[in-house]
């Protein structure tokens, strides 16, 4: 009989980082995937999303609507729960797959622990920031095994308590998208979202949820600094975490300009054929962190949201600002003079093929699934 794999998807972004392992396992002859569609994905204002993953024609796509409206993070991570739990009581699953540091992520991972069932987590171990950091942690003590992006990630599980055999380092599974021949073209981007600039750079910034009274504030002097930079942007939303009606109010603002192409959602093969060609990405997301030295593309990280989560000295691509007007534009134009080439430190773009060979391996499916703290330097 086949093994039964779930992966929970909340985000247009962590969906395109999974949707390579979410292949392995539909056209394996030992496992059956399945896909738990929720969170961003099926809320209008982010264009639907849950449409796309239909159009990519798996097998067993169930959606779920977690929220309405701006509701708390705690009453969404409730209903996710809720909404999962059923879910799971239903399908009995062999394993949950979740990404990330999203609360959707969260609730599988608890859902997953409670039932007895393995709880794989992709990109534990890394410094995120905000509330986002305590959700990604807390995910970890959840899991059963930890698919991490590189060594540094290993380490910090390892200092959470979880044995070492239960991690594995096996890149980010986002760069076997961003180094494949299958991504659009740029005009097939700019011509599906009516996109009319030649170059340009890209926009996205995500509330802060422990800075949210300084919020209007920011996100103003944020957009103060674009529009006097005269460059030409294409702006993405937000993510949908506290705060966003105020940044989305705030880049009203911006109709009307034609420096400005504002987009709710985008396709992630679209969105980096659209990074491959910019001329650097400013905000506060982590595409700055992780993507963007992928192509050799600038980063312009704005505030407090990345603390923590790179070294000046090791990250050439990324220039540093606060939410400022005059700093931000300074950071804009030194951006533009910077020549880079490529690297990463998030794996070599075989990520799909190493979850290949764990799911493969029968000790992954014998081992026991009570958790033990593994005590460090005792």
């Amino acid at each position: 009989m086949k093994k039964k794999i779930v992966f929970l998807t909340g985000t247009r972004a962590d969906y395109g980082k999974i949707k390579s392992l979410i292949r392995i396992v539909e056209e394996s002859e030992k496992f059956e995937a399945f896909i738990f569609a929720t969170g961003m994905h099926m809320l209008s204002r982010y264009g639907s999303t849950y449409k796309e993953i239909i159009k990519d024609g798996y097998q067993s796509i169930y959606t779920y609507i977690n929220q309405s409206g701006q509701m708390s993070m705690d009453i969404i991570l409730s209903n996710t729960i809720l909404g999962f739990g059923n879910y799971i009581a239903e399908l009995k699953p062999d394993a949950i797959i979740v990404h990330g540091d999203r609360l959707e992520a969260l609730a599988g991972a608890i859902v997953g622990a409670f039932n007895n069932i393995k709880v794989f987590h992709i990109e534990g171990g890394e410094i995120s920031g905000t509330i986002d950091e305590s959700i990604r942690h807390a995910i970890t003590k959840f899991a059963h095994y930890h698919l991490v992006s590189n060594e540094k990630a290993k380490k910090r599980i390892i200092q959470l308590g979880e044995p070492e055999e239960n991690i594995f380092v096996f890149g980010s599974p986002d760069i076997d998208v961003m180094l494949s021949d299958d991504l659009p073209s740029i005009e097939q981007v700019k011509e599906y979202y009516e996109i009319p600039y030649e170059q340009y750079g890209i926009f996205m910034y995500h509330p802060v949820t422990t800075e949210i009274d300084a919020l209007p504030d920011k996100i103003g002097q944020v957009v103060d600094g674009l529009i006097e930079s005269g460059q030409k942007y294409v702006v993405i939303f937000p993510n949908n975490d506290h705060g966003t009606d105020v940044i989305i109010k705030e880049l009203e603002r911006l109709k009307g300009n034609p420096n400005f192409r504002i987009i709710p959602s985008m396709r992630f093969e679209f969105f980096l054929t659209l990074l491959k060609q910019a001329d650097f990405i400013i905000g506060n997301s982590s595409s700055g962190i992780r993507e963007a030295c992928v192509y050799g593309i600038p980063a312009i990280d704005i505030g407090t949201r990345q603390n923590g989560r790179y070294r000046k000295e090791d990250n050439e691509h990324i220039l540093h600002t606060v939410e400022n007007a005059e700093e931000i534009v300074l950071a804009i134009n030194k951006a533009e003079k910077l020549e880079l080439k490529p690297s990463s430190d998030f794996g070599k773009g075989n990520s799909a093929e190493i979850f290949n060979n764990i799911i493969h391996d029968s000790n992954i499916w014998e081992r026991q699934i009570q958790k033990q703290f593994v005590e460090v330097g005792f």
